[in-house]
């Protein structure tokens, strides 16, 4: 029976050789069948003689036997289509040979090893003895770690396919691991195996192409036991791990003398030191990794996006079997159902299915749900979906989890400052930097994203133009998260108001216990209704995010004696008058601050003392309204504040009030172009410890009074463009660490009694102003000049 497959086999491949080029509907589905075809024909000839003198049973290949004669008129049909009118047959027959190819590559893969196995010991030693005549030395069956053929038809692979292939063919690229990461769902395994597939990556491979699946529980003498039967060797008695790493080693060198691809497929981070057992010293030995955990050590990943929309409607009206002759579905509901599925192709493909051969009434049902807000996720046929995040979500630690669910307490569609996360995650660490780990760990485990738009060539931690992001079906993962407890029981609380339609349980009368320790509200222009009598009584942090022109605090905050964390972000496109911000009174344990395209009209009129307030950030706000028309000194109001981050706020002038705040120990001021100067009073600040005044392209020169900074360790005042000189006396800063002058093309002279700063250690600059900090690299002689490249990148002008 085997021998009438092989011939079945080599029929069919010439019908596809010849009829191809005719079919050019089918051209690129027929030659993947083509090549899965002549992949098996060596195995077929290898079985043969052994199977006919053992006698298997011919039921178990009379089914495949079936399928390739009906596949031989099946290649003659697709031959056929030729017209635009045939779009019903074109998405019949496409399915048809998908079906076959992946009915062939089963049988070999899967059923033909079981076939092996059933037969015993005897059988198995029979076939090692014919492979053992072919290939002397070898005593094993190929096939077991041989790559998958990706599904027919893909989508969204002809970028991330050339880049993979620039990254990894050429023998002169240093790249020997790389990792394609990504969303639960997002195609990464199924962009791997489209690699090993293709025509010029096979040329180069050829038969040295292996794919390993790795998953959460491998064994490692199971995957290299099966890597040494695949390419027919007997499977050494592995004493342990290191000797099976060993053996591996020396079987890669024997058929390394021509290039090797291994693809580690679905690594987890349980695993991921598993992938270390596979990297060897072998020219041209390069290793692809598939996982939904970045894996910083190998090098930058290649990160797979979602699908564009173009990519996304061709993969969705595929799977949904739809055709523009025949279909049913207008425009409109299918742009809302594919939107819904937000670029995911497990999305689309689950979406696709269930929706197949539907009645126009059920896929009306869908889109209008999804129009009045319900996620794809709540669609009964979106558990694999649904699935696939979960996994992702559960295998991170208690403490990263919780960061996750705070992500969904920010707008939809709207990128989340770092900052704002840091202020949310330090109160746990008392950190600025753990809470900023806990962001790349979120982003290298693919649970979210960071936009970067500018980058700080210095050591010290600078967050003010890192953005988070998340994937809305991510985000949609996150508040199904924190909404499986009732409301008043949630540890966290979303309030989210379109116009005046409020929660069932608004009520002005009667108190509303929560229990939740961060509170999330927001509204839109539309809201006046009053605010509900909310006893809010454990809440520590408060995110308010409005898009209003005048806004009124709500009058429970007087209750939130634990409040310790107030973030108050307008997304309208004017600043949002704060028109009761002296409820801060209440909020005497209040720790941080952070204000964004608001404007408060002073900070204090009463001089109560915010005593635990450490940081205040003001962003795209009007500061000089904050710090005038004071009755009392405002060092009165905020005796411990550490910290003021001033950001894209219009002012002239710096308020002089600041220059009394003697507490504090970091100044940032970025990109305040209108800012000329700073006040003379600067010098007060004697615990200043960082000073940071980055791209304020109209400050010409500093206040002689800057040098009384002794504490002062690190000064950025990148960008400033129009500065030409600094302080004849800045040498006195005899504890400056670090300086960035990056940018300041118009420093062209400096101070000699800049060799009198003994602990200066790093200076960041242009390559065009290095030459004048070298003449002082004789006499500082532990300084450490580095040169930033040019960065022509304009995104934080936005």
């Amino acid at each position: 029976m085997m021998g009438l497959v092989g011939e079945l086999v080599s029929e069919l491949l010439s019908e596809i050789m010849v009829k191809k080029d005719r079919a050019v509907k089918f051209r690129r589905t027929l030659e993947h069948l083509a090549s899965t075809l002549k992949s098996i024909e060596p195995i077929i000839r290898q079985i043969d003689g052994v199977n006919k003198r053992l006698d298997w049973s011919d039921e178990e290949t009379q089914k495949l036997v079936d399928q390739i004669k009906k596949g031989k008129k099946l290649v003659d049909d697709c031959s056929k289509v030729k017209h635009r009118w045939n779009f019903f047959y074109k998405a019949n027959y496409q399915e048809e040979l998908e079906a076959l190819d992946e009915y062939i590559c089963r049988f070999f893969m899967v059923d033909m090893q079981t076939q092996i196995a059933r037969n015993g010991l005897e059988t198995v030693n029979e076939i090692r003895a014919v492979i053992e005549s072919i290939a002397p030395g070898k005593t094993g069956l190929r096939g077991m770690c041989s790559p998958p053929p990706p599904p027919a038809f893909t989508v969204g692979f002809d970028v991330p396919l050339r880049d993979l292939k620039i990254k990894l063919l050429p023998e002169h690229r240093s790249v020997s691991v790389l990792t394609i990461t990504g969303t639960g769902g997002s195609g990464k395994s199924t962009l791997a195996k489209s690699f090993c597939w293709d025509p010029e990556v096979r040329d180069k491979f050829k038969e040295n192409i292996f794919f390993v699946t790795i998953a959460k529980t491998p064994k490692l003498s199971t995957l290299v036991s099966r890597l040494f039967e695949h390419n027919g060797y007997k499977v050494p008695g592995f004493q342990s791990d290191e000797d099976a790493v060993n053996q591996l080693e020396h079987l890669l060198k024997e058929i390394g003398k021509s290039p090797i691809l291994m693809v580690l497929d679905d690594v987890w981070p349980e695993t991921a030191s598993l992938v270390d057992k596979f990297v060897f010293q072998i020219p041209n030995y390069k290793i692809l990794v598939t996982s939904r955990f970045a894996i910083e050590r190998f090098g930058p990943p290649y990160v797979l996006k979602p699908l564009g929309e173009a990519d996304a409607m061709n993969l969705f009206r595929h799977v949904a079997s739809l055709n523009q002759s025949s279909s049913h579905v207008s425009d409109d509901v299918l742009k809302q159902i594919v939107s819904g599925c937000s670029g995911s192709p497990l999305a689309l493909i689950v979406s696709g299915r269930s929706l197949s051969h539907e009645p126009p009434s059920v896929w009306l049902s869908a889109a209008k749900k999804l129009s009045k807000g319900s996620s794809i996720l709540d669609s009964s046929s979106s558990d694999d979906v649904l699935a696939s995040l979960q996994r992702s979500f559960d295998v991170l630690d208690p403490e990263i989890s919780e960061c996750f669910r705070d992500l969904a307490l920010f707008p939809e569609a709207q990128r989340i400052p770092a900052a704002a996360l840091v202020d949310m995650w330090a109160l746990r660490d008392e950190d600025d930097i753990s809470a900023m780990d806990k962001i790349y760990q979120l982003v290298n485990r693919n649970m979210a994203d960071i936009v970067v738009k500018r980058k700080a060539e210095s050591g010290t931690v600078d967050y003010n133009y890192h953005y988070v992001s998340q994937h809305v079906l991510l985000r949609e993962l996150a508040i199904r998260q924190i909404s499986q407890e009732p409301t008043e029981k949630r540890n966290r609380l979303s309030i989210h108001i379109n116009g005046n339609k409020v929660p069932a349980w608004w009520s002005v009368q009667n108190e509303y216990h929560i229990a939740a320790r961060i509170l999330s509200i927001s509204i839109d222009e539309e809201f006046n209704s009053e605010w509900c009598n909310l006893q809010p009584t454990e809440v520590e942090i408060l995110v308010l995010s409005l898009r209003k022109n005048k806004f009124k605090l709500p009058m429970f905050m007087k209750n939130m004696n634990k409040l310790k964390v107030l973030l108050i972000t307008n997304y309208d496109f004017n600043c949002a008058d704060i028109e009761n911000f002296e409820l801060h009174h209440y909020l005497s344990d209040l720790k941080r601050i952070r204000l964004e395209k608001v404007s408060i009209p002073f900070l204090s009129k009463t001089g109560v003392q915010l005593k635990n307030l450490q940081k205040f950030s003001f962003c795209m706000c009007n500061v000089n309204a904050a710090f005038k028309n004071s009755n009392v000194q405002i060092s009165d109001v905020l005796p411990n504040l550490e910290e003021i981050n001033i950001d894209y706020c219009d002012m002239v002038d710096l308020p002089a009030a600041i220059s009394n705040i003697v507490s504090l120990k970091k100044l940032s001021i970025t990109n305040c172009h209108m800012l000329s100067a700073l006040p003379d009073g600067i010098g007060n600040l004697v615990n200043l410890e960082i000073l940071r005044l980055t791209s304020c392209t109209n400050v010409v020169e500093f206040s002689d009074s800057i040098t009384n900074l002794h504490q002062l360790k690190f000064l950025d005042i990148s960008d400033c463009v129009s500065l030409s000189k600094l302080p004849e006396n800045m040498g006195e800063l005899h504890n400056l660490e670090e300086l960035n002058c990056r940018g300041c093309a118009m420093l062209s002279d400096l101070p000699y009694s800049i060799t009198d700063l003994g602990c200066l250690k790093v200076v960041i600059c242009d390559e065009d102003t290095a030459a004048v900090w070298e003449q002082y690299t004789i006499i500082l002689t532990d300084l450490i000049l580095k040169v930033a490249p040019v960065d022509l990148n304009l995104n934080w002008l936005l």
